[in-house]
């Protein structure tokens, strides 16, 4: 990993854990050419995903912190298929998912939290497309889900 981006993790108070592996028949990572496409990923540390619905039992910011979960396990899984994060080009899209109730509407304020994370760490090759979209449910209860497309070198 480059000097630059784990200085700027370690001054984030941020260590990578272990990319997480598939919890059903998918793979957590594919690389088409100079594309790295990584699969959802939910707001889980110490083995715990925050869980449910933002308009209900979740704030914002507890949203927001699930988002930056989500990230800091994207970036996880772009070690894992990279072995480096200098690797990365360009974060070129983010698709973020919010359980959330009918009536909430500020799924961007909750993925602003993996947004900013991902241009914190990354710089400018952090800057990125994105989609902020309700659901009704996520996996496991989640209440947050990302996934990435990623250019390589």
């Amino acid at each position: 990993m480059s000097e630059q981006i784990a200085a700027r993790l370690k001054e984030m108070g941020i260590s990578l854990p272990e990319a997480a592996a598939p919890a059903a028949n998918y793979v957590p990572y594919v690389i088409s050419g100079n594309l790295l496409y990584i699969s959802g990923q939910l707001p889980l540390e110490n083995g715990k995903i925050i869980t449910g619905h933002l308009g209900k039992a979740v704030d914002v910011a507890t949203g927001q912190r699930a988002a930056e979960l989500c990230a800091i396990n994207i970036l996880a899984q772009a070690k894992a298929a990279l072995g480096d994060l200098s690797r990365i080009k360009r974060v070129i899209k983010l698709n973020g998912f919010v359980a959330s109730t009918p009536d909430f509407v500020e799924q961007h304020l909750v993925i602003n939290g993996a947004s900013n994370l991902i241009a914190g760490v990354l710089g400018e090759a952090g800057k990125h497309a994105r989609a902020a979209v309700g659901m009704a449910a996520l996996p496991m209860n989640a209440a947050v889900e990302i996934d990435a497309i990623v250019e390589i070198a």
